[in-house]
């Protein structure tokens, strides 16, 4: 039997990268999942969002460990079409009991850009990374309740969201601003949900072996960015994890081993806050 049997998770990005690899994981563990992913471009990210066929991919991954999954087409930017895909699924499954609202995108540019592309790369991080949590959140609260059972929230957060780090440009600053206001949100979401036994937590990897994090853009900024390389390097000899190692993370934060932890920043990051 799995620690997770009988349970539904909703995963928001789960079409590849760390959001398929917590589809995997908590389907392993025995829970019926519900995906979600724009499978949609989005002009100021520096690296091409995930598509349906690889949405797919993810549901054919889940199946051959034995699990169910959904995977449906949602921008987490549009509560109304978010809340619809999320309902729908409950309504498939019959409840909800987890929530990862892994759904982020970084905008990175070393180079000159002009006042509207800072603006627009601001805009879209925010809006994705922040926004789209308030939404997956907003969505999912009242299924949890209405089921009686407790639950669990986990919002991807990063050691940008514990650190200040992310250059001068609208994308950086965003992504970093984004990444802060979700352990706001997580920390009160873990008061105002404890009386109904659900938890919420953040998890805050490091750099991760994702389209995110391996693309030209990203790694031409992370090369230049001050004080050089060496600042932004993890202290235990790894320079990027897995997405497996994160979703081993969030496996336990949204288990029974963790019924007690709320209201809890978790890095997975080598040591890197600790670093800095």
């Amino acid at each position: 039997m799995g620690s997770l049997d009988g349970r539904v998770a909703f995963i928001t990005g789960a079409a590849r990268g760390q959001g398929r690899s917590h589809a995997v994981r908590l389907a392993s563990d025995g829970a019926d999942i519900i995906g979600v992913d724009i499978c949609s471009g989005i002009a100021s990210s520096s690296y091409p969002m995930a598509s349906r066929d690889e949405l797919d991919e993810t549901v054919a991954l889940v199946e051959s460990v034995g699990g169910k999954m959904l995977g449906l087409v949602a921008d987490v930017r549009d509560f109304s079409a978010l809340k619809a895909t999320l309902d729908a699924g409950v309504e498939h499954f019959g409840r909800l009991d987890i929530v990862c609202a892994n759904a982020g995108i970084a905008a990175t540019a070393f180079r000159e850009v002009s006042i509207e592309e800072d603006l627009q790369m601001w805009t879209d991080v925010v809006d994705v990374n922040l926004s789209g949590s308030f939404h997956t959140a907003k969505a999912a609260i009242p299924h949890l309740i209405a089921g009686d059972r407790g639950g669990a929230i986990v919002f991807t957060s990063s050691t940008a969201g514990l650190k200040g780090f992310g250059g001068l440009q609208g994308g950086g600053l965003g992504y970093a601003a984004s990444k802060h206001g979700i352990v706001g949100l997580m920390r009160t979401l873990a008061n105002a949900l404890a009386p109904y036994s659900i938890r919420v937590n953040t998890v805050h990897p490091t750099a991760v072996n994702t389209m995110m994090a391996v693309n030209p853009a990203m790694t031409e900024f992370l090369e230049n960015y001050p004080d050089g390389g060496p600042h932004l390097q993890n202290p235990m000899p790894v320079s990027l994890l897995e997405p497996e190692d994160i979703s081993a993370g969030v496996a336990y934060l949204v288990s029974d081993a963790a019924k007690f932890v709320t209201g809890v920043t978790f890095p997975v990051d080598a040591g890197f806050c600790n670093k800095l």
